[in-house]
């Protein structure tokens, strides 16, 4: 009935639920998540999540005390506590954030505040870039070899 290949391809674009910390609500302790996370009450702990897609929103009247380690994060609220965001953080205009920024892409709207570093961390690659000497070389090298062109 179904390939192997469907099945994978099912599997792969696995869909995630939304989170909600719902205005006058409290929650004090870690979270750990997949999908999307939106907090418009008061948490108090870490934010946590190492899926690629990931986002945590904390909206207008929403606040974190707590470090925040998510890959996409939207800020419109109060965060007392460090942001790392591998992928993007956008400080929307009533953004308040106590604590550093550590990110790849930032986009900041007007009337957002930062009581900290902002501190761009380009994601690392394991290929080394060749400098024009050394591809001079190899070039060079591959000339010599017979049958190379």
């Amino acid at each position: 009935m179904f390939k192997k290949s469907d099945k994978t391809t099912r599997k792969s674009s696995k869909k995630f639920g939304i989170t909600l910390i719902s205005e006058d609500s409290s929650f004090r302790g870690d979270i750990s998540f997949q999908g999307g996370l939106e907090v418009q009450g008061s948490v108090k702990g870490q934010l946590v999540s190492e899926e690629p897609t990931a986002k945590v929103r904390v909206l207008n009247g929403g606040s974190v005390t707590g470090q925040i380690s998510v890959p996409n994060v939207v800020i419109n609220g109060l965060v007392k506590g460090d942001v790392f965001a591998s992928s993007s953080v956008k400080l929307e205009s009533a953004a308040i954030v106590e604590g550093n920024i550590y990110y790849n892409n930032l986009e900041v709207e007007k009337g957002a505040t930062v009581s900290g570093s902002l501190v761009r961390e380009v994601p690392t690659s394991n290929v080394s870039s060749i400098s024009q000497s050394e591809k001079s070389v190899l070039d060079g090298a591959s000339k010599s070899i017979p049958g190379k062109k």
